[in-house]
């Protein structure tokens, strides 16, 4: 417990539920983007994953996450067959 509090203090702090759910999520939509780019060869939908795979390691704010997550996956329904 004294570890928690002395991370607490010197600014760190565990991710809310919330944040670990939307990572989880989006990394697992990033997976399934990145596997069906590579099985059909194209480029867009292979590096849209890739950035919902990563970005979520960049973004520390659970309402960021969730609003970069939701844009990066309209853009994969938009270049899906690109």
């Amino acid at each position: 417990m004294d570890n928690l509090k002395l991370m607490d203090t010197a600014g760190f702090s565990l991710p809310s539920p919330a944040y670990l759910v939307g990572a989880f999520l989006f990394g697992l939509l990033g997976f399934a983007a990145y596997r069906y780019g590579k099985k059909v060869s194209l480029g867009y939908p292979k590096w849209i994953g890739i950035a919902l795979m990563l970005y979520p390691y960049a973004i520390s704010q659970t309402w960021i996450l969730y609003l970069v997550g939701l844009g990066l996956c309209v853009a994969l329904y938009f270049f899906r067959n690109e």
